[in-house]
């Protein structure tokens, strides 16, 4: 093969890579804007405000169950948050969720966010069949209270799979989630004292 079929060849080659690329990181997706919460819903009567680009959710004077969801829908994805946790810090993450309109009571699976040694990554099934999947206490070490922890989820049909901070914590597969879908929710448990902030909200659809 000449050095200018070889050139070619080459050329080709990178433009392919490149636009390989380009398509990945397109599908990428940022469900916060660090401005405001354009995109999301508020269901209940508790805090959820953006404060120096972070997004914050805090209890309220009701001390009730409060949700933000996405007012997209998503049902195969990757999705990566990262989390501070003040007060109880007792939130969670839901996936393929959905909430009557004017209410708070959710359908959908709950990716837990807790305080220290309840089961943060773990999986819960709301008003339907309560903990799926718990995390054992060799895993537990791995929340970082107080400070910034990532949490990822990914979700593909049946199958779902979280990490935090690297370390995965779930691998379930479940034909009652595989056909599900719904919105991405978070969540603000009920009982007061309950702070959260969040930010880099990347979901890349599969």
């Amino acid at each position: 093969m000449n050095t200018i079929k070889l050139r070619n060849l080459f050329f080709i080659t990178v433009c392919c890579a490149f636009f390989a690329f380009s398509s990945f990181a397109q599908k990428k997706e940022k469900l916060f804007n660090g401005k405001d919460l354009k995109g999301w819903k508020i269901y209940g009567t508790e805090k959820w405000y953006v404060e120096k680009g972070e997004l914050v959710c805090e209890s309220g004077p009701d001390k009730g169950y409060g949700y933000l969801a996405t007012e997209k829908t998503y049902k195969n994805f990757e999705l990566s948050v990262d989390f501070k946790q003040g007060a109880n810090g007792n939130s969670g993450v839901f996936i393929r969720s959905n909430i009557a309109e004017g209410s708070t009571k959710i359908s959908g699976w709950q990716v837990e966010v807790a305080p220290p040694n309840h089961d943060t990554g773990g999986i819960y099934e709301s008003y339907g069949r309560g903990w799926l999947i718990q995390i054992p206490d060799d895993k537990e070490g791995f929340l970082k209270f107080g400070e910034w922890n990532t949490l990822k989820i990914r979700a593909e049909g049946s199958r779902v799979q979280t990490w935090l901070n690297g370390h995965e914590m779930v691998d379930l597969t479940d034909e009652k989630i595989g056909a599900g879908n719904g919105s991405i929710a978070l969540q603000i448990h009920d009982g007061g004292g309950i702070k959260v902030n969040w930010k880099n909200l990347v979901i890349k659809p599969l």
